[in-house]
């Protein structure tokens, strides 16, 4: 029987774990921290529940591409989704669901409203738009259809192909200063690029209708709106991501394999070219045929590994990623209901349209302390057994630097503060209402998380011409998976990664 050692729990390791366990391999998973899922944790206290990572993901609908993975697995039906959508506030304006549906271009009519001189530039943009989420469509046809639906969606494809090409070398930000001169208006598409601090003159053009998805926008809009094929919808997991965290797991102990908490990784056991197995902090060596290896890449190549057992073009390939910043988190249990001030379940709030100049401070190691935006996220809306009777969980987050001056831990009260500042100011009360105050700095992050040396919220930034670490390493049975491996970020993205990686293996 094959063996195989899985180093981090995070959902990259559990999706690799659980394939791997249902084909037969004996399974062990061994994460330092004290508990499973990474940041895709549901984390409770006095009744109160909150999520440390994803808030809304899409893809995990039936037959969408993270849904597949979950029924491939046997899965699907322990975890509910709920569609979620998501509203903006701006300085001079606000972006959410009209209260009568509007159709699934709602938002476009309601920007030639506030910007009447943008109209042609909307309706240019919002054309290019279509071509991209339909080629999307196509492509996932394409991968998972017969072969007459695959050749079919593949003649589709060509000219959409042929016309996306052009904008291939163009950055988001040219992109924006194409179709638009309204500097508020380009700052409407780009503000999300913040979740990921990339700033727009990095960050691929063909990435802005991908992160703006317009469903995501409003629940009501259908995903099924061109013959190209559904569109992914967006959604919150009932009852916290914490679900999805126990029911992979559920899935590798079902089928024999183990999972080990608080067992830290010293390094990968190395014979020649292989990978024998690992060795745990403290001595214990733990032989293997195959090793995965999910989260930081430094870690796994230049730590567990060495730099000077790697190929020198791969570790001057690690040692030049460029990773996200942080995320500074306060949340909160609260005897109130914000629903009086914030009507959404999601909303961000930004304070800025300076978006490549706000981004480039966090970057360099400049901290905004919520002024120039954050978003309050209350999942007891939509679970309401997240918080107790006729109370809330509510969750502030914003981006910040891994580093602060004078230490986040030594400033983190003030930060708190200055957090919760903000945040009144759109929910009036939420420190005297408080009965539960939780906070996580860019150090709790890390030391959850294994990256010391930096945090990274997300994985890699992405931007324009890099790729994460191969799953294929240049040792043989070992597989680098997670948010800075070739798959790219988002909870759906490493889900499908994993997938990637252990059929790459054979399985």
């Amino acid at each position: 029987m094959t063996r195989a050692i899985i180093v981090g729990s995070g959902m990259a390791g559990l999706t690799a774990g659980a394939y791997l366990a249902r084909a037969g391999c004996e399974v062990e998973v061994y994460e330092q921290a004290d508990h499973i899922g990474g940041v895709t944790h549901t984390l409770r206290k006095n009744g109160f529940a909150w999520d440390l990572g994803p808030m809304m993901a899409e893809g995990f609908g039936p037959g969408e591409p993270a849904g597949r993975v979950l029924a491939e697995l046997g899965c699907a039906d322990r975890v509910q989704f709920i569609r979620g959508d998501r509203t903006f506030s701006f300085p001079d304006f606000r972006i959410s669901p009209p209260a009568e549906y509007q159709g699934p271009y709602w938002r476009r009519e309601f920007f030639k409203q506030i910007f009447p001189h943008e109209a042609d530039g909307l309706d240019r943009y919002y054309r290019f738009y279509d071509m991209v989420v339909n080629l999307m469509a196509l492509t996932r046809r394409a991968e998972d259809g017969s072969f007459p639906q695959a050749l079919l969606a593949k003649l589709r494809m060509l000219p959409m192909a042929g016309r996306a090409k052009q904008y291939m070398k163009w950055s988001a930000q040219d992109l924006m200063d194409h179709f638009f001169t309204d500097p508020k208006l380009k700052a409407v598409f780009t503000t999300i690029l913040a979740d990921l601090t990339v700033r727009p003159s990095e960050f691929i053009s063909l990435g802005i209708p991908v992160f703006n998805p317009e469903n995501s926008f409003d629940r009501r809009i259908p995903t099924r709106i061109s013959s190209a094929g559904p569109r992914l919808a967006s959604q919150f997991a009932a009852g916290g991501w914490g679900s999805l965290v126990e029911a992979l797991a559920g899935v590798i102990r079902e089928s024999g394999g183990k999972l080990h908490t608080s067992r830290s990784v010293a390094r990968i056991v190395l014979k020649g070219d292989r990978a024998r197995g690992i060795e745990l902090a403290g001595g214990e060596r733990v032989e293997a045929d195959l090793v995965l290896v999910s989260g930081a890449a430094s870690e796994c190549f230049l730590k567990l590994i060495g730099r000077d057992a790697l190929p020198g073009d791969l570790a001057t390939k690690v040692e030049g990623f460029p990773l996200m910043e942080s995320v500074f988190m306060v949340h909160l249990g609260v005897d109130m209901d914000p629903s009086a001030h914030q009507e959404a379940i999601l909303n961000y709030y930004y304070r800025t349209y300076e978006i490549e100049e706000g981004i480039a401070h966090v970057q360099n190691g400049d901290y905004h302390e919520g002024k120039d935006g954050f978003l309050i996220y209350v999942p007891s809306m939509h679970s309401p057994g997240m918080a107790p009777p006729g109370q809330h969980a509510i969750t502030i987050y914003t981006i910040a630097p891994n580093k602060l001056a004078g230490g986040w831990e030594t400033r983190r009260q003030e930060m708190v503060d200055k957090l919760l500042d903000e945040a009144e100011r759109e929910i009036p009360g939420l420190r005297e209402h408080a009965r539960v105050v939780v906070s996580l700095t860019p150090e709790d992050f890390g030391r959850l998380t294994q990256m010391p040396d930096h945090h990274s919220f997300g994985g890699l930034r992405p931007v324009m011409g890099m790729t994460g670490a191969p799953h294929r390493t240049p040792f043989e049975g070992l597989w680098f998976i997670g948010a800075q491996s070739e798959s790219g970020a988002t909870v759906n993205g490493v889900l499908l990664g994993a997938r990637k990686a252990c059929k790459m293996i054979g399985v």
